[in-house]
């Protein structure tokens, strides 16, 4: 493989890297692109624009969209959907903070 093919390839392993289109993150989806949009205008994912000004997407994004999606397809406004999202999203940071804290005070009981 080249030289300057290398970064790329090694991009698409990458949850971060935007390799999907706004149609193909649609169809990934099964959704429309105006769902896309409509999650994008809460600030739930902010997509990268390609040098043309297209919508890119990662998969990372695509799974915060599926989530929304999910919540939609059960009655949910869009609005509240990307909500509920960030809500969760803190409280697992949180969680994970928590966890994290007390294994480093548990750490420096056994040190005591």
């Amino acid at each position: 493989m080249p030289a300057e093919n290398a970064p790329a390839a090694g991009s698409l392993d990458d949850d971060d890297y935007p390799a999907y289109t706004m149609g193909r993150a649609a169809d990934v989806l099964g959704t429309t692109p105006a769902f896309l949009r409509a999650v994008g205008e809460t600030g739930l994912i902010t997509p990268l624009r390609s040098e043309g000004g297209h919508r890119r997407y990662s998969r990372r994004q695509l799974r915060i969209a599926a989530r929304a999606r999910e919540l939609v397809d059960q009655g949910t406004p869009v609005e509240a959907a990307c909500r509920i999202i960030t809500l969760e999203n803190r409280l697992d940071d949180a969680l994970r903070l928590n966890r994290e804290m007390r294994r480093e005070l548990d750490g420096r009981g056994a040190d005591t």
